[in-house]
């Protein structure tokens, strides 16, 4: 069964750090895209990262800088480091699984239920 499941959300002040998980199976990072999105509330779902099978990554504009996606092929694991956090990063994070293009990262095809990141001024 191919399933992907967020950790690591929680409450932080503003300034602080947080590090998302998602545990991925049932299926390769080699064979895909995988990454992060967010939905704050009352908003629509966004892009954050997402990294390529090859290795590139892509970060929305708005977490330039501070936040770095990373993943462990071996133990099909993506990770999402958060610095420097700011009150409107408040939102659920979700983990996807992406289909390949040229360039990068396509269409999600497979959803995590997401973890609530919550900043606090």
């Amino acid at each position: 069964e191919v399933q992907l499941v967020e950790s690591g959300g929680g409450l932080v002040q503003a300034g602080g750090a947080l590090r998302l998980f998602c545990a991925a199976s049932g299926f390769s990072f080699n064979d895909y895209a995988i990454g992060w999105f967010r939905q704050a509330p009352g908003k629509e779902r966004e892009r954050v990262s997402c990294i390529s099978n090859d290795g590139r990554r892509y970060y929305a504009d708005s977490v330039k800088g501070r936040f770095t996606v990373s993943s462990d092929n071996a133990e099909n694991m993506l990770y999402l480091q958060m610095n420097s956090l700011r009150p409107e990063d408040t939102a659920v994070y979700y983990c996807a699984r992406q289909k390949l293009v040229t360039g990068g990262c396509g269409g999600v095809d497979i959803w995590g239920k997401g973890t609530l990141v919550t900043v606090s001024p």
